[in-house]
């Protein structure tokens, strides 16, 4: 989720995310319940299973034997504190749009993983958060609604405008309790770069996959299998 273009635009899209509220104070654990033990939208009368710690989350993320040749771990950049400005989106301006510089949402148990392909423009994320299901599914799920509630508006990170178009996806035929997908334009410097984002919560695990919509389709599937593994 970086700059030039494709990153810039990956960037922006971690905007809003990061403006989630810390989430919990879960104690840090092991398991993981999945959807089959727990159908449908989380209720807080349902006893949580404890967290995945962020080392079980890394060890869950695809790595480049899972995702074969042609692709390169992106370096990790120093986080940036730009002045970050929503224009045009209420909804997202509100869940703060300082947040926007990019990084990672602020769930307490967190991994991710970039990496570029072919040595080309083309990129994929993969972030990984575990905390209670309801936590992860009432913020994930604002997200994507405000961010999909304004078709187009304007995000000014450090003075530089990016312009944002936003596409409401039909949800992947894809495991896991719940799923959102959305695809987004990010138009800078009269270049316009295309970014598809699907999250799916299993239990109380978040997968969130950005990047080229072909690679984001081509591994999805491939990141659900690895991150809700129980072996």
């Amino acid at each position: 989720m970086r700059v030039r273009v494709a990153t810039t635009a990956l960037g922006i899209t971690a905007a809003a995310l990061l403006a989630l509220p810390a989430c919990s104070t879960d104690t840090t654990g092991s398991k993981h319940q999945t959807s089959s033990s727990r159908p449908g939208k989380p209720t807080d009368a349902i006893q949580e299973p404890t967290a995945l710690s962020s080392a079980a989350l890394e060890s869950r993320l695809l790595d480049e034997r899972d995702l074969g040749s042609g692709y390169l771990p992106k370096p990790e950049r120093a986080a940036q504190h730009d002045d970050v400005t929503v224009i045009g989106c209420p909804a997202l301006s509100e869940l703060g749009g300082d947040a926007a510089a990019g990084g990672t949402l602020a769930f307490p148990h967190k991994a991710k993983a970039d990496f570029t392909y072919g040595g080309s423009s083309s990129e994929i994320s993969e972030e990984l958060y575990s905390d209670s299901a309801k936590k992860l599914s009432d913020g994930i799920a604002r997200i994507f609604d405000a961010m999909t509630g304004c078709p187009a508006y304007q995000v000014v990170a450090g003075g530089t405008p990016v312009d944002v178009a936003s596409q409401k996806l039909p949800a992947p035929h894809a495991g896991g309790d719940e799923r959102w997908s959305q695809l987004l334009t990010f138009i800078t410097g009269g270049r316009s770069t295309v970014v598809k984002q699907t999250a799916i919560r299993d239990g109380n695990l978040l997968l969130v996959v950005s990047g080229s919509p072909a690679l984001v389709d081509r591994h999805l599937d491939k990141a659900l299998a690895k991150a809700t593994a129980t072996s």
